[in-house]
């Protein structure tokens, strides 16, 4: 009789598979996506004040720095430990599409072209990016036509 392996920790091919998800980590594209994330954090993280309207809409300017922190920590964390965070690649597209809306949500009718601007590009930057760490494992593996 077989026993269900209920901690994924006990699993035979976690091993296995965390390699395939580090080495897929260490590919140029995964190093070029990783880099590039972290840099749209960084950016996200300080736009407001680089594009001006963290005293005109101050709520919306904690919210990017919120996101563009959390996008900067995944993707360090991608960068470090991609084996054991892959499962987290979603969150920088599902922030990617809060940060398109957000100037609408969070800023509402006082919104400025300068944030709304910024926050499409970002968003629309983020959004692309997470699609590539999503499919990041995948990316260097062989496919097998039917």
């Amino acid at each position: 009789m077989v026993r269900p392996v209920t901690d994924l920790e006990g699993h035979p091919d976690i091993v296995e598979l965390r390699e395939r998800y580090d080495r897929a980590s260490a590919a140029p594209t995964g190093y070029i996506a990783e880099g590039l994330l972290l840099l749209t954090g960084v950016y996200l993280a300080i736009s407001p004040w680089v594009v001006n309207f963290a005293g005109a809409q101050p709520n919306l300017a904690v919210n990017n720095l919120i996101c563009g922190v959390a996008v900067a920590f995944l993707a360090l964390a991608f960068a470090t430990a991609y084996g054991r965070t892959h499962g987290l690649a979603f969150v920088p597209v599902v922030l990617g599409v809060w940060t398109f809306i957000a100037p609408w949500v969070i800023g509402g009718a006082y919104a400025t072209g300068g944030s709304i601007a910024n926050n499409i590009v970002v968003g629309v930057i983020m959004f692309a990016l997470g699609l590539v760490m999503l499919r990041l494992p995948g990316i260097g593996s062989p496919r097998v036509r039917r």
